[in-house]
């Protein structure tokens, strides 16, 4: 057996609340969650060989632009290591874990650590808010607005429905999605309500998530809005957090003395940057083109799936992404939601954490904490959001914005 082909497994993973976490910086969020990975695999920090530290927005927060990673993990007493430091937007906790695999696979180490840990809130909100200004093209700003806005056309926004008060300019690139998705595929603003009152109630039962209040699709549909078709429930809050998950080879496992059966098998992860293309050609959208792709070196289809978390920045995400991911045919994620076909005892569960509209979206964490969920989901250790007999779980997370869709995105196959 070549490196390449061997086999890599998630041994332990470890998260913080995903919340408004006042008291805790990014070296606090960083090693509550690593110590609870190390813990959950039965790992001593000097067996690591290496670590991948995701993190986007400290630079622009704090200042501190270089060594994140050195610094967190060295306030927690790693040290001596490699540190690689990871920034790929909202993907940047997922990048993370991809590079981990791989470096795994070179032989250079069989125990690694993967670590994503943001801390986004602030007093000053036009500060957080202009976190996400450099996950675009900075020189292209103008035109890149008006190329993406343009996707929404044909479909009016109906008078009072845009938020007075200040939101991420994400919010409305999401909106004009929305509309395209609405203008070619007949889904409703009811649809994207049921979305989200979907994930609301997941999130419920689960302890880490930032919301925890089960939302009917009425009352979604009631609240404040933020960009048409968008109303305040569904779209992510701005959160602190941090998740981490130890990953191994064989030779790695087997020096973590009894957590063998625990372990859960990476059967594939791809990296995936974007393309020029026409906005409604969603063939050749990212995401779907690293899913073929994953699918067909994993030798598994979209129908063996039995539970997903995608990236659900908006409601509308979430069923863009269960469409591109082949879990749904184009223009059904809607409907399907609404059926009640991807809440948890559904055909196909998605988001049974609550997502990120829920679970909350630090964005240099959101990757690992979709990772945390699945690994959970496939050890039968979810409670009362538990998907029945999940065995094959897939990740997807989408980050920044380059031409009309994403720049990355990073999608992850799990099984037991």
């Amino acid at each position: 057996m070549s490196l390449s082909d061997q086999p890599i497994y998630v041994a332990g993973v470890g998260m913080t609340p995903f919340a408004r976490l006042p008291s805790m910086d990014v070296k606090a969020l960083t090693r509550q969650a690593v110590e609870a990975a190390l813990q959950d695999a039965g790992c001593q920090a000097n067996q690591l060989g290496a670590a991948y530290f995701g993190n986007a927005t400290q630079g622009h927060m704090e200042g501190q632009h270089m060594v994140r990673g050195q610094l967190a993990l060295r306030a927690m007493g790693l040290d001596k290591l490699p540190v690689i430091n990871v920034e790929n937007a909202c993907a940047s906790a997922s990048t993370a874990f991809y590079l981990a695999i791989n470096h795994l696979r070179s032989g250079a180490a069989d125990l690694v650590l993967a670590v994503g840990a943001e801390k986004m809130t602030s007093p000053d909100k036009a500060r957080t808010f202009a976190s996400f200004d450099g996950a675009w093209d900075v020189h292209d700003v103008v035109a890149g607005r008006e190329r993406l806005m343009r996707m929404g056309e044909g479909i009016v926004p109906p008078p009072g429905t845009v938020s007075p008060k200040p939101y991420s300019v994400f919010m409305d690139i999401y909106a004009a999605m929305g509309r395209m998705h609405m203008r070619e595929f007949g889904t409703t603003q009811r649809h994207f309500a049921a979305v989200s009152a979907k994930n609301h109630g997941h999130s419920v039962h689960n302890p880490l998530a930032q919301y925890r209040e089960a939302y009917s699709i009425e009352q979604v549909l009631a609240a404040p809005p933020i960009t048409y078709p968008l109303t305040l429930p569904m779209c992510s809050p701005v959160s602190d957090g941090a998740a981490a998950a130890i990953l191994c080879t064989e030779a790695g496992l087997r020096r973590l003395t009894g957590r063998i059966s625990r372990a859960i098998r990476v059967l594939g992860c791809e990296l995936q940057t974007g393309s020029d293309r026409d906005p409604t050609d969603l063939k050749n959208h990212l995401v779907r083109q690293a899913a073929l792709r994953l699918y067909e070196r994993a030798s598994i289809g979209p129908d063996e799936i039995h539970v997903a978390e995608v990236h659900d920045a908006t409601a509308i995400g979430e069923i863009l992404q269960s469409e591109l991911l082949g879990l749904l045919p184009f223009g059904e994620g809607g409907p399907a939601a609404e059926r009640g076909d991807t809440s948890i005892g559904g055909r196909i569960p998605i988001n049974p954490s609550g997502g990120l509209e829920s679970k909350g979206h630090p964005i240099g964490a959101t990757g690992l904490g979709q990772i945390h969920e699945l690994v959970t989901q496939l050890r039968g250790e979810a409670g009362a959001r538990q998907v029945a007999d999940a065995r094959i779980a897939v990740a997807e997370n989408g980050g920044g914005l380059a031409g009309i869709e994403e720049a990355v995105a990073c999608l992850t196959l799990l099984g037991k």
